[in-house]
């Protein structure tokens, strides 16, 4: 994957950076905070992903000789000083986020930025860009996992994605979300995450009959045979045929994996398709099923007694189609002043939802006393962390009458260094362990907050020095209309 992205920005970054410089503000202190506003899909909670990518990327920032070429023909004529200075650039900041497979929530800082102006200002767009694709796609896979949480899942989009590193990391974000396998070689190649194919229509168009077609493939691979039986007739022809070349498979003392239905009635097929395996001895083989699946379709397919041991999901995950953008921000929080002090700021707008909250915050998971969570709690890096016996007041922000107190809990913060004065400190996890941490975080859920359907709402608690600075800052930028 190409590893020069410095101009992957937007290219009001670069302006602002420029001004800055002109101006002598770009050595500012500046943090910025990435969050999401809603949550996706109407789901109850969101599965973070794309910090490896982001890692990768920060490690590898630098301008080239031919990016800055192209600078130069650009009609703002950038001073070239300004120019050799990014030609110098590498990253010195420092970037907390959460954990790959984080269950996370609206309004809370999934990745926090501390830097000059300048470099915090550069970095926003690929973030957000690698944040909120792969944050989508495993929220989406994590949905489908829940709708079915014992059967085999496998990631088939590659060519209905939005061109390839959407197709690669995609797979790799649905991995993450609870998918077991994907089609997709390079991903597979690239993360190690198994890969499973089975073949398409045209390699039963391309023999003279569908038997012959089934018996070359179970020759050459008898060892992974997944029969399409859809192309003329599934249950005259397809799965009779299946069944034939199952039973030479097992006269060599092989067993065929599965059949794949990709189209027609598939809860109808599926049953009538298992009857006639059974019948024949055949009670081990599966049933893979595809054609624009998602969590919806699997839910009604399951409702209606379908019998299908695996699923492959494509477009509809791949793409997100329900829901194509996560739609998460980078604000900035705090600022340095001319005297040196770092202040908070806030972002105001006639959308409430739109208001930021000001200052540098962690995040805290609450844990009660039964092992599960009750509340995220935000607090200010200053503010003594919450401890298990230290009575903590839990409240809406939104409704500040709404609250409650807790007092044996376990708080475990949620924000881990990744890149310290840039320095890469956070070792990269890979994929098995990050899969683990995934399962691990929705065990501490309740079942109502992970339900597809009106999920319960999980809160998100300010912490009172929190919400009384964003009040305070709110009441100061806002001058009440006079009649």
């Amino acid at each position: 994957m190409r590893r020069e992205l410095a101009l992957h920005t937007d290219k009001y970054q670069i302006n602002m950076m420029y001004a800055h410089w002109a101006n002598g503000t770009h050595k500012r202190k500046a943090v910025f905070e990435a969050y999401f506003r809603k949550l996706p899909f109407g789901n109850g909670f969101a599965v973070f992903a794309g910090l490896e990518r982001i890692v990768g990327y920060i490690g590898g920032l630098r301008f080239t000789e031919e990016d800055i070429r192209y600078l130069s023909e650009q009609e703002e004529n950038y001073a070239p000083a300004f120019l050799e200075e990014l030609l110098q650039f590498h990253f010195q900041g420092t970037i907390h986020a959460m954990k790959e497979g984080a269950l996370v929530f609206s309004d809370e800082p999934l990745l926090r930025v501390e830097g000059t102006i300048m470099e915090a200002q550069l970095v926003e767009t690929a973030i957000l860009n690698f944040m909120n694709y792969q944050t989508l796609i495993a929220t989406k896979a994590s949905r489908v996992k829940q709708v079915a949480p014992d059967d085999i899942l496998l990631e088939f989009g590659t060519r209905r994605a939005q061109e390839a590193d959407a197709a690669v990391w995609g797979a790799r974000a649905a991995y993450v979300g609870g998918f077991d396998a994907t089609s997709n070689m390079l991903a597979g190649k690239l993360f190690g995450i198994p890969t499973k194919g089975t073949h398409a229509h045209s390699w039963v168009q391309s023999f003279g009959s569908e038997q012959e077609a089934f018996d070359a493939y179970a020759r050459v691979m008898p060892d992974g045979v997944t029969l399409l039986v859809d192309t003329f007739d599934t249950l005259r022809s397809g799965v009779p045929n299946a069944i034939h070349t199952a039973k030479m498979l097992e006269a060599q003392g092989k067993r065929m994996n599965a059949i794949r239905l990709d189209s027609g009635d598939l809860a109808y097929l599926s049953r009538e398709a298992r009857r006639m395996l059974d019948e024949a001895g055949l009670s081990y083989v599966r049933i893979v099923a595809s054609n624009d699946l998602d969590e919806n379709t699997i839910m009604n397919l399951k409702s209606q007694g379908a019998a299908i041991d695996t699923w492959g999901v494509g477009t509809q995950l791949i793409t997100a189609s329900d829901q194509p953008s996560l739609g998460g921000v980078y604000k900035l929080v705090e600022i340095e002043s001319a005297s040196g002090e770092m202040v908070p700021t806030i972002k105001i707008s006639s959308n409430p939802e739109k208001v930021s909250t000001p200052g540098k915050k962690e995040v805290y998971r609450i844990i009660g006393k039964k092992g599960k969570a009750v509340a995220d709690y935000i607090s200010f890096p200053e503010e003594e962390a919450p401890r298990s016996g230290a009575r903590l007041k839990l409240f809406n922000p939104l409704h500040p009458y709404m609250q409650k107190h807790v007092q044996h809990y376990t708080a475990l913060p949620m924000l881990e260094p990744i890149y310290v004065n840039g320095f890469q400190v956070y070792k990269l996890p890979d994929l098995a362990e990050i899969r683990r941490y995934h399962k691990e975080q929705l065990d501490l859920f309740w079942p109502e907050y992970l339900r597809k359907l009106n999920p319960e709402v999980y809160r998100i608690n300010l912490s009172e020095k929190v919400w009384e600075q964003k009040q305070k800052l709110i009441a100061e930028h806002i001058q009440p209309d006079l009649e």
